[in-house]
C-alpha cells in the first residue's frame, strides 16, 4: 500500500509516526527514513518502540543534510541530491525487510530537484500487498498522488509562526 500524507499544514511526519506507532503494536518492523532533516535532534529521534512479542519494532534513519537553502544552510544542492540518493537506495535495500517504511519528506527532495519523482515511483511500484510505504512532505508531484492508495493533505487553518512564534519542542519537533 502507497500513502502520501501532504499539504501546507503541520502533521504530515506526526501522522506517519502515528501509523508507525499502530503497526509496533501489531507487530510490524517499521522503518522512517528522513531525507531532509538534518542533524539537530527532534522528537521522534528519542523513540524506542519494540512490539510485545519482540518481533516488531521502530527504527529512524536520518539521511538528509538538514533544510535546503535555509536556516543557515551553505551546503551545495549537488550534496544534497547526493544524500537524498543515498537514502533511496537504502529504502530500497530495506524494503524486503521491512513491514512499513516512511519516507518522510521525500516528497520535498523531489520539489526541490533533488530526487525525480520517477526514481521514487519506480522503487515502489511492485509493492507486495503486505508492504506499506508512506512518502510524506508538502509539495507531493500528481505523479505520487495518482499513485497512491490513500493520500491525505494536511490544510493549515492556523499556526503560531504566523504570530513570529518559534516552534514548540514537542509539538514542531
Amino acid at each position: 500500500m502507497l500513502i502520501v500524507f501532504t499539504g501546507n499544514g503541520k502533521g504530515k511526519t506526526t501522522a506517519s509516526l502515528g501509523q508507525a506507532i499502530r503497526a509496533v503494536g501489531r507487530g510490524k518492523n517499521v522503518l522512517m527514513i528522513q531525507f531532509i532533516k538534518g542533524p539537530w535532534k527532534s522528537g521522534e529521534d528519542f523513540i524506542d518502540l519494540k512490539s510485545a512479542d519482540g518481533k516488531g519494532g521502530f527504527e529512524l534513519k536520518k539521511m538528509g543534510l538538514g533544510f535546503v537553502g535555509i536556516l543557515g544552510d551553505q551546503l551545495p544542492k549537488e550534496a544534497h541530491a547526493k544524500a537524498a540518493e543515498e537514502a533511496l537506495e537504502y529504502f530500497k535495500k530495506e524494503l524486503p525487510k521491512r513491514d512499513l517504511i516512511i519516507l518522510d519528506e521525500v516528497n520535498v527532495a523531489v520539489s526541490l530537484g533533488l530526487l525525480s519523482d520517477k526514481k521514487v515511483l519506480d522503487s515502489v511500484k511492485k509493492l507486495s500487498p503486505e508492504k506499506i510505504v508512506i512518502l510524506t512532505g508538502r509539495d507531493a508531484p500528481e505523479s505520487f498522488i495518482k499513485a497512491a492508495d490513500l493520500v491525505t493533505e494536511m490544510k493549515e487553518v492556523k499556526h503560531p509562526f504566523n504570530k513570529r512564534q518559534f516552534a514548540k519542542i514537542a509539538v514542531e519537533f
